[in-house]
Formats: structure tokens, C-alpha cells, sequence
């Protein structure tokens, strides 16, 4: 019987939040997905055995994951909000304390996680009525308030079947306010349960050779641009560049980190990735190539790219991204491309529909690409997107609408879902595509200017340029030992996370982008700390300040696509 081969690629990723130095978390969000997203995501398919898919997870998300762990078995924490939540006197907190729960725990999706629950609604109302009115007005907020206000913000943060599965947690929303410091202690023991559990029970579903665990180098890299800045004028000819001809020692870089990956993969899943998923799907032929040359089976990417590709090669095809294809001297590595149309209508669409409408509405287009295949063809349909984004502004996490898509896809006849390793492990031959090389681009309108050809972004590259300068100069000179060396490099990896140039420029909003903004010279002034090198002045200056009038979000949500 005549099917189609449907691959869900659920991509989980943090960049590092973690100021080395002193080992405090700046942000939240790794153990806050952890706890809403990645417990949600397993538990979907954990109740559905009929459905594979690929997940693919970020090393530096899963060291991040491991580090909570770490905190919560210690009772040691250096995330001030899990501190603040353990806090037994929330009377006598710094004013910085008090200023930092005011401002995080409102961070989230309002209208799907806040709204629904009228005591958590009742602690913002009771905020906004004081907030304009200064910091007198609210240092009239009590301990009793602080602790509700921290409570329902980690049980807001919970996933959906987490609240099915444990019953403390249905007993603490039915409670409503007046938290105790028990209620509170209960609350931290059982989060740090589900991020212990978290890495096992993926590490169980991929052992059932149910899911395929995919990996990225290590700390997400954009790593086309790290060996070539030229590359980004693949696509736009006239784009401006950094200052800096290219990133010095760009190659070594791009392969300890996917020698990283590889190997602290293996560590924790037993065997080495069969593929990967680069750094915001970016890719060009020396990456692919120097991926080849490493062993990966599979790279995906985002079909601007085939399609840019195709173009420029006088190739056209309507359903190119139907078929994977190899680059014609890396034969050995298939590429995979992701369904731009299928994949945005889940991360951006589907949110704003009833739950069983939007999983019908799937099935029927992907029927729709079954039907319209011609004779003898067996289209692969690759859906890739966050595991973690989308999920909050759908209702209850998204949960009624996995529920009925697993359902539907588990009993469609010609409709299988699989991985990567698993079509490419087949006996039959998969219609492979060659390409004689690669326009470089991204999953992002196929092109690579979200990080690079902006005034900001240049800028943010020359910067950590001359701190790679600076690096190379240090370690060549020998006068570090061995463990500050190690220190280095690690921060140096932290450095080149694609994430910081994501957020410069003036299209995003300016409160995400001042903490990135900071995030990054920090790192940038650690690094040159571990160097035992005087930070440069301009690193205390901001590089970019974002739009007070951009949308805001959790994370990347505000600016993807």
C-alpha cells in the first residue's frame, strides 16, 4: 500500500544561562521548560507507543539540566527564584529579592497561564493596582503575598500532565493562596523529581526504539558563520559584514564543538547521535562537509535552503523537500528538510484552534501531499520545530491537541511516522536527491541574516573576535595550567552560542534584548577573566536595545520566524 513517511523533530534548546564565575543562574527559563515542555513532550509520547519521532536535545541544555539536578540534591540552590521558592522568611528578602520576584514571576503567556487561575490573576491585579504608584506602594506587599505570587508562578510553569500525575499539585492550585513554607518545600522536592527523572525517560523512550535522540554542536553554534562570514552573502549579496576578515580558528572551533556533542551524548544515551540538527538549522558546505567527515548519518535543515539551492543550480523542483538529498562530494551524509508550511502551522497556527480541529486539519494536509504524490512515490515529510516555545500559548499546554494528533496518526493506515535513522536503516532504497552544493542559509527565511549583515550583530561578532584573539594569544603562550585552560575554552564555548547575536536589533523587544545584551558582554568579560585578562571598557556598554514596541514573549517565541 502506497504511504507517506511523516518524521516530528521536536528541537530542545537553552543557551547557557549561568554566569560561570560566581555559578548563579541569570534566567530561568532551562528549569522552567523543564518542568512545562520537556515533561509534557515525554509524557505525550509515552502514552502514545504507535508514534516515533526524533527529539533532538542541545548538549549545553541537557549540562544546564544536569547542573539543576546537581542543586536540587544538594538543597544548594543558585537559581534565586528556586531559592526565593525554599525561602523561609520571605518578610525579611533584599530588596532585590522582592524587586526580582515583582518582576519575574508575571513572565509567562498571560492568557493561557495566568488568566485561567483567578487567584494567580487576583496577586497580578492586586500588583498592577500598586505599580504605578511606586516603590513605596508595593513595599506594602507582605511575606503571605510574596509566597503565593512564587508559588503559583512554578505551579503556572507546570506541565499538564504533570498536574494529571501528581496529585500535590492539583491540591496546591485547589488551595489557591496561603501558601506555607511546607506547601512550598513540597513543591520544590517534587520539581526536582521531574528534572531527575527527565533525561531517564527519554533515555527509556529512545531504548524502546520508539525515539530517535538527535544532538547539536554542543553549545549551538552558528556554525556555517564561524567558518566563513563571507557565506552569509549567499543570499544577500550586499549584506555588510563584521570588521573581522573571518573568526579566527573558525574550523577548530566548529569541531570540538561536535566533538563535544558526540561524545557527552554517549555518555548519557549510550551511543553516539546518528545525526544532528544544527544550530537554528544552518548549514553550507564546509559545514556539511566537516560534518561528513565526522560520521553524521543525517542533517537537517530548513527548506528555504533547498529551495535557495535549487534555485541558484537551475534545478527547480515542487517537491523538492519530499525526498532527502546529499551534497555531491559528502555522499555519505543524507539531508533532510524541514516542511516549512506543515511545521509553522503547529509553532504559530494550530495555538489559536480547538484542539481536535487543528489535529484533523494536519492529517488532511499531510493526505493531501499522499494524494497529490505520483506513482511510485513515497514522500518523507520532515516537521521540525521548538519542543518548547509554542506549547504556551496553546490551551492547556497543548495537550488536548498532542492527544488527538498521536491519536489520529497511530490509526492512520498510510500515514507512518519514523525517524531519521530509521528510513535511512531501511532495506528499500529512499529516493535521494544530489545537489552539487549548498546555498548557506537557515530554518529562518532561508538566509543566515538573524545573526549576521546588522549594524548590532557585526558589531557583537567583532567583539567576541578580539576575545578569541586574545584567547589564542593566552593559551599559545602555555601560562595557564591545564584546568584554568579548560576553564577557558568552556567559557570561549559559551561565547560562540548563536543565541546572543539572534536578539540584536532594533525589530525585537527591548526587554529581552537588554538581557541577552547583557548576558553576552558578561560572558565575554568572563572569558577574558579566565584568561587572566583585564576585561576591555566597551564590554560595559550596551550594543543593542531593542523596540519598545515589539512583541514580547517567553524566550525565542517573540521573533522566530
Amino acid at each position: 500500500m502506497k504511504h507517506i513517511d511523516l518524521v516530528f523533530l521536536w528541537h530542545m534548546h537553552q543557551p547557557d544561562y549561568r554566569d560561570h564565575t560566581s555559578g548563579e543562574f541569570v534566567l530561568p527559563w532551562v528549569y522552567l521548560h523543564a518542568i512545562k515542555d520537556y515533561t509534557d513532550m515525554a509524557a505525550h509520547l509515552e502514552r502514545h507507543p504507535g508514534i516515533h519521532a526524533v527529539v533532538n536535545f542541545v548538549p549545553v541544555l541537557l549540562d544546564q539540566i544536569d547542573d539543576y539536578v546537581a542543586q536540587f540534591d544538594s538543597g544548594t540552590f543558585r537559581d534565586p527564584l528556586l531559592r526565593l521558592l525554599a525561602e523561609p522568611d520571605l518578610d525579611h528578602i533584599a530588596a532585590a529579592d522582592r524587586d526580582l520576584l515583582l518582576m519575574a514571576c508575571f513572565r509567562s503567556n498571560h492568557h493561557t497561564m495566568l488568566a485561567p487561575f483567578p487567584r494567580y490573576q487576583r496577586l497580578h491585579d492586586i500588583y498592577s493596582g500598586l505599580e504605578h504608584a511606586g516603590e513605596v506602594a508595593l513595599s506594602y506587599l507582605s511575606g503571605a503575598y510574596l509566597a503565593d505570587l512564587v508559588t503559583w508562578y512554578h505551579l503556572a510553569w507546570t506541565g499538564e500532565t504533570e498536574r494529571r500525575r501528581h496529585p500535590l499539585l492539583a491540591e496546591l492550585m485547589s488551595k489557591g493562596e496561603g501558601y506555607s513554607l511546607g506547601d512550598r518545600l513540597a513543591l520544590v522536592a517534587l520539581l526536582g523529581g521531574m528534572l531527575k527523572d527527565l533525561v531517564p525517560r527519554y533515555r527509556q523512550l529512545a531504548e524502546s526504539g520508539r525515539v530517535e535522540i538527535s544532538s547539536t554542536p554542543h553549545t549551538h553554534p552558528l556554525s556555517p558563520l564561524l567558518l566563513d562570514f563571507a557565506v552569509a552573502r549567499d543570499t544577500q549579496p550586499d549584506a555588510p559584514l563584521p570588521k573581522a576578515a573571518n573568526y579566527p580558528g573558525g574550523r577548530s572551533r566548529v569541531q570540538a564543538h561536535i566533538d563535544s556533542a558526540m561524545a557527552t551524548h554517549k555518555q548519557r544515551f549510550g551511543r553516539r547521535p546518528a545525526g544532528m540538527w544544527p544550530a537554528e538549522g544552518a548549514i553550507s558546505n564546509a559545514f556539511v562537509r566537516q560534518l561528513a567527515a565526522t560520521d553524521c548519518g543525517w542533517v537537517a535543515s530548513g527548506e528555504g535552503v533547498l529551495r535557495n539551492t535549487l534555485h541558484r543550480a537551475k534545478q527547480e523542483e515542487t517537491r523538492a523537500a519530499f525526498h532527502p538529498w546529499r551534497l555531491a562530494d559528502a555522499p555519505q551524509t543524507t539531508l533532510f528538510f524541514r516542511d516549512e508550511r506543515l511545521s509553522d502551522l503547529i509553532g504559530f497556527e494550530y495555538s489559536k484552534w480547538h484542539g481536535r480541529d487543528a489535529a484533523r486539519h494536519f492529517v488532511g494536509q499531510v493526505e493531501a501531499i499522499l494524494k497529490d504524490s505520483p506513482a511510485g512515490e513515497n514522500p518523507v515529510v520532515c516537521v521540525m520545530l521548538d519542543g518548547e516555545n509554542a506549547w504556551e500559548h496553546y490551551p492547556y499546554n497543548g495537550h488536548y491537541f498532542f492527544e488527538d494528533l498521536y491519536g489520529l496518526l497511530e490509526a492512520h493506515p498510510t500515514i507512518r511516522t519514523t525517524t531519521f535513522a530509521e528510513l535511512l536503516a531501511r532495506k528499500e532504497p529512499l529516493q535521494v536527491g544530489q545537489l552539487p552544493d549548498i546555498v548557506a542559509g537557515s530554518w529562518v527565511y532561508g538566509t543566515l541574516s538573524t545573526w549576521i549583515g546588522e549594524k548590532d550583530k557585526n558589531h557583537a561578532w567583532d567583539m567576541l573576535c578580539a576575545a578569541k584573539q586574545s584567547y589564542d594569544l593566552v593559551m599559545a603562550s602555555g601560562r595557564l595550567d591545564p584546568e584554568k585552560s579548560a576553564l577557558a575554552e568552556r567559557q570561549l564555548a559559551i561565547c560562540e552560542s548563536s543565541d546572543w547575536f539572534w536578539w540584536f536589533g532594533d525589530y525585537n523587544p527591548a526587554q529581552a534584548v537588554a538581557s541577552f545584551d547583557q548576558l553576552f558582554r558578561r560572558n565575554l568579560a568572563n572569558l577574558y577573566r579566565s584568561l587572566e585578562l583585564a576585561p576591555p571598557a566597551e564590554l560595559d556598554l550596551a550594543i543593542s536595545t531593542g523596540s519598545d514596541t515589539a512583541a514580547d514573549g517567553s524566550m525565542r517565541r517573540a521573533t522566530e520566524h
